[in-house]
């Protein structure tokens, strides 16, 4: 287990990698058919290189997960939950390293690389805690009618690269508790807290149970397209979604899609402006701007409007970007180099098209950082509006009737997350209940907990994660009839 968390302080200290991460096989860990540089965001320059998984060793973790299937799923539910706590105790005491970890290679700020640890561990726990069984649906004198869930079997769970640690948990955790057997898929940015999770789990988890393969971006298709997958689990973007909808057709496959979103807020007149101005900074400017339930359009009102834009303006200015390690940042740069080049596009239609109300700075040297923007005066159809604005840009819109809010909020194909802030809880309630998204939050927004179902609607996704319904998911229905007459 050491060699890998030593190559992380490696990395930390900024020295060349000399051992590779490896892939989780069988209960194997093995070296990659091939490596791909994992670069540091905050200096775009390599720090170590992460396994590339080929066809053959693709599908040798599909057949290793087949094979532990029958044995993993006969297990007793308890037993499994002993499992998922014993990953969850290992993760936690090694936090630190695979925050420091989720820093280098994703930028975010190490407080919130640590962040996504303990959620990582407390969805963990909570999962582990669950005890599903059968319901009754009927027991008369004519028959007794039960519904068991079981496993679908093979899951693949496919991830991002915003969170990519704690999204390889809450994938993990509800599919293992329910019996099925998983090959994890990071994606080809941030492989490497992923590879070690599965070195910190491989003596937990039977062989075959978990399997880590590494990507360059040709893998992911290997995987929706094997009949030996049962179920995908993605989180991606809406476009990708729709892929692998497409690739796990001919098999029918289960899916779970997390995907895009466009997230509308609505502030109402009788705001607290200060207060709210706090809760829409902090959520739409989160990670950079790189989550797909970030904050990213401001429905203002006229009454409030200037005073709303001068207060988030203020806070736009102060936030301190820069490298994720440094104690001080609240922001770090953006994850890739593409992702850079489309969020200086974005930049471009914000400076061309709006009145910018703000900008931040931007530390000297290289790295993939962006300055937090904040603009108005800009057309709903404008891309920073009718799209998904996946960077630190974001947008304060006047409005002057709340039902024209609620259309322009709900006239977009996408329909993950809004929220709506205001003094009168009972009314913005009412507000937030009108808004075509799969939560509506009330005077908070990306409040996640893994005791509620969480999803899309429209083109934000399909199915839910989270709870038990989230559990349910990653289960076929087994209707048992039994005839007392």
């Amino acid at each position: 287990m050491s060699t890998q968390l030593d190559q992380i302080r490696r990395c930390a200290l900024g020295d060349p990698a000399t051992h590779p991460f490896r892939m989780l096989i069988g209960g194997a860990l093995v070296d990659g058919a091939r490596q791909l540089d994992v670069v540091n965001p905050a200096t775009a320059a390599p720090v170590t290189a992460g396994p590339i998984a080929d066809r053959s060793q693709v599908s040798a973790a599909i057949a290793a997960a087949k094979a532990a299937f029958p044995g993993w799923s006969a297990l007793p539910v308890a037993d499994r939950a002993a499992v998922l706590s014993a990953i969850a105790d290992v993760v936690e005491a090694k936090a630190d390293d695979i925050a420091r970890l989720t820093t280098l290679e994703q930028g975010k700020p190490l407080a919130a690389a640590r962040s996504d640890v303990d959620a990582a561990v407390q969805f963990t726990r909570y999962f582990a805690g669950q005890r599903p069984g059968p319901e009754v649906v009927r027991d008369d004198a004519e028959a007794r009618i039960e519904i068991h869930r079981r496993p679908v079997g093979v899951v693949a769970a496919i991830l991002p690269w915003n969170f990519p640690f704690f999204q390889a948990m809450y994938k993990i955790a509800p599919a293992l508790l329910m019996g099925n057997t998983l090959v994890v898929k990071p994606a080809p940015t941030t492989p490497l807290n992923t590879m070690l999770l599965g070195e910190l789990i491989a003596d937990l988890v039977p062989a075959g149970v978990l399997n880590v393969v590494g990507d360059d971006g040709s893998v992911g298709p290997m995987v929706t397209t094997d009949p030996d997958v049962a179920k995908v689990s993605f989180t991606g973007s809406t476009a990708v979604g729709k892929a692998v909808m497409r690739s796990g057709s001919d098999s029918l496959k289960r899916v779970t899609l997390e995907l895009g979103g466009n997230d509308g807020a609505i502030v109402l007149a009788d705001a607290d402006v200060e207060k709210v101005a706090d809760g829409l900074c902090q959520w739409a400017f989160f990670n950079a701007g790189q989550v797909c339930i970030n904050i990213k359009r401001i429905y203002a009102p006229d009454a409030i409007f200037d005073e709303l834009c001068d207060a988030m303006a203020r806070r736009v200015r102060a936030i301190k970007v820069g490298d994720g390690l440094d104690p001080d940042t609240e922001m770090g740069p953006v994850q890739n180099a593409k992702q850079y080049q489309t969020a200086q596009s974005h930049l471009r239609t914000a400076q061309e098209t709006g009145r910018i109300l703000a900008q931040g700075v931007i530390p000297d040297g290289p790295g993939y950082f962006v300055p937090p923007t904040l603009l108005t005066d800009i057309d709903d159809d404008n891309p920073l509006i009718a799209q998904e604005t996946f960077a630190p840009v974001r947008t304060i819109l006047r409005y002057t009737d709340i039902d024209d809010a609620v259309r322009r909020v709900n006239e977009t194909p996408y329909g993950l997350g809004n929220s709506v802030w205001g003094t009168d809880v009972a009314r913005a309630a009412a507000v937030a209940s009108r808004l075509e998204s799969g939560t509506a939050w009330v005077n908070q927004h990306f409040a996640l907990s893994p005791d509620v179902p969480f999803g899309g609607r429209k083109q934000s996704g399909l199915g839910v994660e989270f709870g038990v319904d989230g559990l349910n998911a990653f289960t076929d229905i087994q209707v048992i009839n039994i005839s007392k007459v």
